[in-house]
């Protein structure tokens, strides 16, 4: 179990791309914009959103994921995040009440549709959802992906081109940037070969990935949804 948790750490050592992505999609939102974040167990975006002066409120369905995000909020100095623990498939709060949605690797957990439906209603009508998320397409990952089920919980869905189209039934505007693919391969090579190999294949996945066919063989999507309908 160990080695299998040191090569996922590892795969994930390699997700910092698409991280930057995920900052400049959220580095609109400012001092008088309220946001809710999705997912409190993974509460960067929430704790970088709060350091600008955003006003967070930050979910999720496990009252233990919420305690421990709240304690480390408050060591960290951001007390004024609030926490809820909340179902995001009936969010409790009213219509347009947000100016952003923001989530990190939580849409594929959920009933898309349901997810879907609440964020467009929460969200004004100049609002932006912004998610970062792993893709289902590749059959090299989701090779790993069925050898390793420890690693993940059985409600995990990655996103696939379906998904995108529903998402388009919610929003006028669907935005996705794809990342990593060949890259991610160097988690498995020794570090030392790893570290020469790894900037070479980041420029061919930047541009293989621009591709219409190919993206789709991406491992994550930043996706941006706009002009709820």
């Amino acid at each position: 179990a160990e080695d299998g948790e040191e090569t996922r750490d590892r795969f994930y050592d390699f997700v910092d791309g698409a991280r930057q992505a995920l900052a400049r999609a959220t580095e609109t939102f400012g001092p008088g914009d309220r946001v809710l974040e999705l997912g409190a167990g993974d509460s960067q975006t929430g704790w970088d959103l709060a350091t600008r002066g955003v006003e967070v409120v930050s979910i999720d369905i496990s009252p233990v994921a919420v305690e421990r995000a709240r304690e480390e909020a408050r060591a960290g100095g951001l007390a004024t995040i609030e926490f809820a623990v909340m179902n995001a498939e009936a969010l409790e709060f009213g219509d347009a009440s947000f100016d952003g949605v923001v989530g990190s690797g939580i849409l594929h957990h959920l009933d898309l549709e349901a997810a879907l439906s609440e964020i467009r209603r929460v969200l004004r009508p100049d609002g932006r959802a912004v998610f970062y998320e792993p893709l289902g397409h590749n059959p090299v990952i989701n090779a790993y992906r069925a050898r390793t089920p420890g690693m993940r919980t059985e409600d995990e869905h990655p996103l696939v081109r379906p998904d995108f189209t529903r998402a388009r039934d919610h929003f006028g505007v669907v935005e996705a940037t794809m990342h990593h693919c060949l890259a991610i391969g160097c988690a498995l090579l020794p570090r030392p070969v790893s570290r020469v190999l790894r900037p070479v294949l980041d420029l061919v996945d930047r541009a293989m990935l621009r591709l219409p066919g190919l993206r789709w063989m991406a491992w994550i999507t930043v996706m941006e949804l706009r002009a709820p309908r």
